[in-house]
Parts: C-alpha cells; structure tokens; sequence
C-alpha cells in the first residue's frame, strides 16, 4: 500500500471522527450577501473528508475511495460506541463535571440519525459523480470533477442531514425538536453556501496533493479508473 494511500485515508478517517466529535458547538460565520449563517461546528472538518475522498479517487481509483467511504461509516459506530460507553460509565473523583462531558460529546438522536444518513448517500454520491466526470472529459479538468462531485454531494449532504434532523426525526420517531420550515430552508442554504465556498477554495489543494504524491512516484499513479 502506498503511504500517500495511508495518509489519505488517515486524514478522511480522522476529520471525519473529529466533525462527529465537535460538531455539537455552532459556528457564526459572515458570508458576502448572506451575512452570518449558522453552520455546525464539524463543517470544516468534515468538508476535509471530501478533499481526502477526491484525492483519493483520482489517485488510486473508483474501488479504493468506497471501500474508504463505506469502511470509515462502519467507524462511525465505533465511535459512538466508544462515547456513549464512556458516558455512562461512572465518573471517578476528580473527573470533569460529568454531566458536562456528556452534554458535549454526548449527541442527540436526530443528530445522530441526521449525520449518519446524510453521509452514507452523500459520501458515495461523491465518489460516484466524481468518476462520471472523469470519464466524460477523458480524464481532464480536475477541477471540474473536483467541484463538480463535492458541490453535488454536499448539497446532498445538507438537505438530507437537515430534513432528517430537523423534520423527519422529530416527527416520525420523536426525537430531538422540530423545527419551523423557514429556519430548516434558512439552516440549509447557510450552510450549503458556506460548503460550497470551501469546495472552491480547496481545489488548489487537490491538485497540489495529487500533483505531489504524481511527482513522488514517478508515476500516474492512479490512472486507475475502476
């Protein structure tokens, strides 16, 4: 296995445990037009396991990036596990405030089912768009793909987790609170502009990344299009 092919997974693997880890704070960030938009604390990370999933798919191949994506949902249960064993194990003397600890690590159902949702389809959607792309411009434009696969999957993303979250959970299963139609529509095209802004931004990264581990084999490495 190469060890571009490790650090890659490493980084999708990690950024995707740490959105999971913070995503209970909520960020304020200003955006040109929109202003401040509200936006989960694991945005930015986990907009680094697309970065990681496209490098990865245009390095090593169509296969490689599912068996990541889908390998790393399963890890998703190791992680929850591993909190809510944690949390409800009791707390020794001298322990942060345990009610604390769980009111911050310790994520809401609908959360819970919101996220899970959201990144099975949206994760494999951008494999999927990314390598459809890549063979209707012969394996140019990059950039296209790059864009094209995570604007695509991030909008997927937004609109399933926030539904999900925020309507069906809550009215279905009664889980977690339900909010009004103009706040989930305000929460989806907040975040949605945000994503796509750093979609964009990271495009020079890939193409750095990709360029690096090209020049450091000595190879196309990944001409592999399966």
């Amino acid at each position: 296995m190469p060890l571009a092919a490790v650090v890659l997974t490493a980084l999708f693997v990690t950024a995707l445990v740490t959105a999971q880890v913070i995503s209970a704070k909520l960020l304020s960030v200003g955006l040109p037009l929109l202003g401040a938009v509200t936006a989960p604390g694991g945005t930015l990370a986990y907009a680094v396991t697309f970065f990681a999933s496209d490098c990865l798919s245009e390095l090593y191949g169509k296969r490689y990036a599912q068996q990541v994506v889908n390998v790393a949902f399963a890890m998703n249960f190791v992680l929850l596990g591993l909190v809510f064993a944690t949390i409800a194990i009791p707390a020794a003397q001298g322990s942060v405030d345990p009610d604390a600890f769980a009111t911050v690590l310790g994520l809401s159902g609908n959360v819970v089912l919101g996220s899970l949702c959201a990144y099975v389809l949206s994760q494999n959607w951008d494999v999927i768009a990314f390598h459809r792309i890549r063979e209707a411009t012969d394996g140019a434009s990059l950039w296209l793909r790059n864009v094209g696969s995570t604007a695509t999957s991030q909008l997927i993303d937004t609109v399933v987790f926030t539904l999900v979250a925020f309507v069906v959970a809550p009215a279905v299963f009664g889980v977690g609170t339900a909010l009004p139609t103009s706040v989930v529509w305000s929460l989806i095209v907040g975040q949605y502009a945000l994503k796509l802004l750093i979609a964009v931004i990271d495009t020079p990264l890939v193409y750095a990344a990709v360029g690096f581990v090209r020049r450091d084999d000595g190879s196309d490495v990944a001409a592999a299009s399966d």
